[in-house]
């Protein structure tokens, strides 16, 4: 039989509590990065203070130092969670497509869209400074390569597309060009729609589209008979 208060009343579950417990923790985590993403994205590093953060999630900044240590981790760590939040969005936006111009034109105009792009690369460039806030942003890059080369390889075999790449190359190629294309189009000035197509113009084409009675295998790099096509291009 369980153990019971002074009052008589059962006494709480251990496991029950550190399972409340964590699952406040998790919460409380959250809240503090959807706080901190939008106040680094207005104010950026030096113009945001702990004590803002906290006072926008309703918690106090001790909770902060507890729970990400320094304001730099929590930089890093809301960068990087918002970039995966936006390559999950880029790769269901890129569901819809059918071609491979559809496909990359999704990819392209999802990553321009935001401003998420832009605020990673100041992560990046942070841990040049902090090298013990390196292996956030290698985890997060690698889990971009890693997932969008997955996302890829499922849409050439849904559709049957010829690519012109292997699925972790073209991965790796598209977020290397976006965050180089985004950066210097913020550096620039230039706009969502500028960024696009000048996103679209540096991928080039990746992949080539088959007809709907071609039963050819997906020819990927090294494959003798590929020949070049000009139907449209992929990515990711």
């Amino acid at each position: 039989m369980g153990s019971e208060t002074a009052s008589g009343m059962p006494a709480p579950d251990p496991k029950h509590a550190v399972r409340a417990t964590r699952s406040a923790g998790r919460k409380m985590r959250s809240l503090l990065l959807d706080a901190a993403s939008r106040l680094f994205k207005e104010r950026g590093l030096s113009g945001t203070s702990i004590s803002d953060i906290a006072a926008a999630a309703d918690a106090f900044p001790s909770q902060i130092t507890y729970y990400f240590r320094t304001k730099e981790a929590l930089f890093v760590e809301a960068a990087s969670r918002d970039m995966l939040y936006l390559a999950r969005a880029t790769e269901q936006a890129a569901l819809k497509a059918h071609t491979p111009r559809e496909y990359t034109h999704a990819l392209a105009e999802t990553v321009t869209a935001t401003d998420t792009v832009a605020f990673f690369a100041e992560a990046l460039t942070l841990t040049r400074r902090r090298q013990d806030l390196a292996p956030l942003v290698e985890r997060t890059i690698e889990r971009l390569h890693g997932e969008g080369a997955r996302a890829y390889a499922g849409q050439v075999e849904r559709h049957g597309w010829r690519s012109l790449r292997a699925p972790e190359e073209s991965s790796r190629r598209f977020w290397a060009i976006a965050i180089g294309v985004i950066v210097e189009g913020f550096a620039m000035g230039r706009g969502a729609e500028e960024m696009c197509r000048e996103l679209l113009r540096a991928l080039g084409e990746q992949a080539t589209s088959t007809s709907a009675n071609d039963g050819s295998r997906l020819r990927l790099v090294g494959d003798r008979d590929h020949s070049p096509s000009t139907d449209g291009e992929t990515s990711s």
